[in-house]
């Protein structure tokens, strides 16, 4: 494709999502009763939900400048005018979400830290990863859930409370982890990179304050790396592992975001064929105690 094609292509597409934007503001606009942003109609009026001066007069804009925006023209609101709009119109969540999206903007993040829980589905569904060692993890990355498999790899988080079940603490101050992660510091420094990346939604959130408080002043490494502000966002890749019993082992590592509203993710590592993997997970998995099996 050369340079013309290709701007072509894009004048397309972003007209494409012009013409989308406008008529998901004016599906949005016709479902929406006059009675329910609290406008008075008389008996003869006709039209379907709101009208284009309705809309722009609530929110705050120009009506030329929203009819535009319908018709599909090319005006670039900001994201405080979409924000307006959101609010004019009563969109939910994801509808707000829709909207941006066919703007070109980025939705503004407003998280709230509310409880975390990995059950249902979730829960079977990690379960059933019999010979992939995977947990759950919250938005400050401490493990939530894990199987069998993980406990045969990683240790027994069940035995863990509080801060010490969290993957930055483990990776940084767990003189285990250190040892199983055959390229410690290469990870750490990733890990660290990629938690300072999705925090970012959440700084001055007192719990992860406090972390990131206790991690200065329980860990060298995280105390030098932490003020450099470097950030990363690597979801797979390979890990090679020194497990106490079985030797050297290798898996393959995926990080899986739940599309549920929360920042929980599902960490599932793959045994490859590499280093006998499979087999020695298979009999790491046979001679686990069944005290320390997961719930």
């Amino acid at each position: 494709m050369n340079a013309s094609t290709a701007a072509a292509s894009s004048q397309s597409a972003d007209e494409s999502r012009r013409r989308e934007l406008g008529a998901f503001l004016r599906s949005r606009r016709e479902r929406l009763t006059p009675s329910a942003t609290g406008i008075a109609t008389g008996p003869r009026r006709r039209t379907p939900g709101l009208r284009r001066e309705e809309v722009a007069m609530i929110a705050g804009v120009g009506t030329t400048w929203y009819t535009w925006l319908e018709q599909g023209r090319d005006v670039r609101p900001s994201v405080e005018v979409l924000s307006a709009l959101c609010e004019a119109l009563r969109l939910d969540a994801v509808e707000k979400r829709h909207l941006f999206i066919l703007a070109g903007r980025q939705q503004p993040e407003r998280r709230v830290a509310t409880p975390e829980k990995a059950d249902g589905p979730l829960l079977h569904m990690l379960q059933s990863l019999v010979l992939q060692p995977a947990y759950v993890v919250g938005r400050r990355w401490d493990v939530l859930a894990w199987n069998d498999a993980a406990v045969a790899v990683f240790g027994d988080y069940g035995l863990l409370e509080g801060d010490c079940r969290n993957i930055v603490h483990m990776v940084f101050t767990s003189p285990h982890h250190r040892h199983l992660l055959v390229d410690w510091e290469e990870l750490a420094h990733i890990v660290l990179a990629s938690f300072r990346a999705e925090s970012a939604k959440y700084v001055g959130n007192p719990d992860f304050d406090r972390l990131i408080a206790l991690m200065m002043r329980s860990s060298p490494e995280f105390r030098d790396w932490w003020p450099r502000r470097d950030v990363a966002r690597k979801l797979t890749g390979v890990k090679h592992v020194r497990h106490p019993v079985a030797g050297a082992m290798a898996f393959e590592h995926m990080s899986l975001s739940i599309d549920d509203g929360s920042d929980m993710r599902l960490v599932v590592y793959t045994p490859l064929a590499e280093q006998n993997s499979i087999a020695k997970l298979q009999k790491l998995l046979d001679e686990l105690p069944s005290e320390r099996r997961s719930a």
